[in-house]
């Protein structure tokens, strides 16, 4: 039988999530087990690799990921490992699935922690020079980061998140990241390079937004 995913596309997807992995666990951003990221690798039907659940974040290898549905469920005889697909694979999916990202980034910052703690309708953004980098004008808009409550239920935030998200159109980019309240924050983009860039510029300018607060 042929496998859908060749083993040498699996191991440079699993390569290059284990490197993303180590550069957010150095920055303190995945302690221990936290944290997650995915790769899309399919869409008909739809296919994500995930990082495999319960692994130090810091030490991951190539072989460390889980092919998973659009449900987060573990794909079997379809390449990766057996290992668990992590507990929030259900929500990579679904921002996979709504915004048709190529790559998703969980992690554990605390800026986003805080910031989804003190405005837990959403962080508003402007007049800010990175915002840019999200694809937004660094004056006379305004950005709001979605914030949804935390759950055990990835289709329960799922849901939140979809009726949070607000589809970018011709003239104004989308928001490319999504707060949990008290736990966390996603980022995502075409790419695993550019969903870090989404990750990392959001991430400051949380801390900005906190420090004018």
């Amino acid at each position: 039988m042929t496998l859908p995913f060749s083993s040498s596309v699996l191991d440079s997807v699993g390569t290059a999530l284990a490197a993303e992995s180590a550069r957010f666990a150095a920055r303190g951003w995945m302690p221990g087990t936290a944290g997650n990221l995915s790769v899309t690798l399919g869409r008909d039907p739809l296919r994500l690799a995930v990082t495999a659940s319960g692994l130090d974040k810091g030490e991951l290898t190539a072989s460390d990921i889980v092919i998973v549905d659009d449900a987060g469920e573990g794909v079997v005889g379809e390449g990766g490992s057996e290992q668990r697909p992590s507990a929030e694979a259900g929500l990579h999916a679904r921002i996979a699935a709504v915004t048709g990202a190529g790559a998703a980034i969980h992690v554990h910052a605390l800026a986003a922690v805080r910031a989804g703690h003190q405005w837990p309708g959403g962080v508003v953004l402007h007049d800010l020079e990175m915002l840019k980098g999200l694809g937004h004008r660094a004056h006379g808009e305004r950005v709001v980061i979605p914030v949804v409550p935390n759950g055990q239920d990835m289709r329960v935030l799922g849901d939140a998140f979809e009726r949070q998200y607000v589809r970018p159109t011709a003239s104004v980019a989308e928001v490319p990241a999504l707060i949990v309240a008290d736990h966390g924050i996603y980022a995502w983009g075409a790419d695993l390079r550019q969903a870090r860039w989404h990750l990392e510029l959001t991430e400051a300018l949380l801390q900005i937004a906190l420090s004018r607060a």
